[in-house]
């Protein structure tokens, strides 16, 4: 057991949990990029529900050793949430454990709105995302003064449909560090797009399953890209990267440097 576990598990002693469901981001894959507030209530919660098929197993070893575990991958939403509003009327603690960030693609809007009409206590707590974890692998700013300062996070339509206004080619038209979820399958599209407006040479990286023992991180010219998705066998759990910033480039921030004065330091 890891010490960490240990401490949260003594900690837990003091620190009970109240009823309730917490929404917590359990990041991309690796444990040790959860939050200490989500290990916090990951070691002291009486249910945890966890997107099993999303999430690794080794996130349940913070978990106490009486806690009721339920999988969720093979249920939907109808029969997901009575299990949590029973349990917080039973008066127990709930983590619903989702992948990366609840803010993105993690299908928390309808739950949130189901659990104010049960009138259910729940509470969000962030978690690190896919685009994080891939600029921290790839050691990489998305944002280079001097050639890029716009990071855009989107997806290409599937059996969701995105909005018209950012369909993919328009959003490509910004030339900004575009992260691009969910869009293994449809591949071959998304590239057509993506080369639309960024160059042939624009580089991407294709990042597979992220924190997790099997990772892979490839980068390849974007007119590539396609190809070494099937090359790989990619076809879910991976996050593409298109970014100038990807290239060798030597902009400077004004931030740090010497010539400019702000309110803690004067040039």
């Amino acid at each position: 057991m890891r010490e960490s576990t240990i401490l949260f598990k003594e900690e837990k002693k003091l620190m009970p949990v109240e009823p309730a469901v917490y929404i917590v981001g359990a990041g991309p894959g690796d444990p040790e990029l959860l939050t200490v507030k989500a290990q916090k209530l990951l070691s002291s919660a009486d249910a945890i529900l966890f997107a099993d098929s999303l999430v690794p197993q080794q996130m349940l070893q913070l978990c106490r050793d009486d806690a009721e575990i339920i999988r969720t991958a093979n249920k939907t939403l109808e029969e997901i949430l009575p299990i949590m509003v029973e349990r917080v009327r039973s008066q127990k603690s709930v983590v619903r454990l989702h992948s990366g960030d609840p803010s993105l693609y993690s299908a928390i809007h309808e739950q949130m709105n189901l659990l104010a009409e049960a009138n259910i206590p729940f509470e969000v707590i962030p978690g690190i995302s896919a685009f994080q974890a891939a600029a921290a692998k790839l050691k990489l700013e998305l944002t280079v003064p001097g050639l890029v300062q716009t990071i855009i996070l989107t997806r290409i339509s599937g059996r969701t449909e995105v909005p018209a206004t950012e369909e993919l080619a328009t959003l490509a038209a910004h030339q900004a560090s575009l992260c691009l979820y969910l869009s293994a399958r449809h591949v071959e599209q998304a590239q057509a797009k993506l080369l639309e407006h960024y160059s042939v040479e624009t580089p991407v990286a294709i990042c597979y399953r992220l924190g997790w023992s099997d990772e892979r991180i490839v980068v390849v010219p974007l007119n590539q890209m396609a190809e070494c998705t099937h090359k790989e066998k990619l076809i879910r759990t991976t996050l593409y990267v298109i970014s100038p910033a990807l290239s060798q480039t030597t902009g400077r921030s004004r931030l740090y440097h010497p010539e400019h004065s702000h309110l803690f330091r004067h040039s």
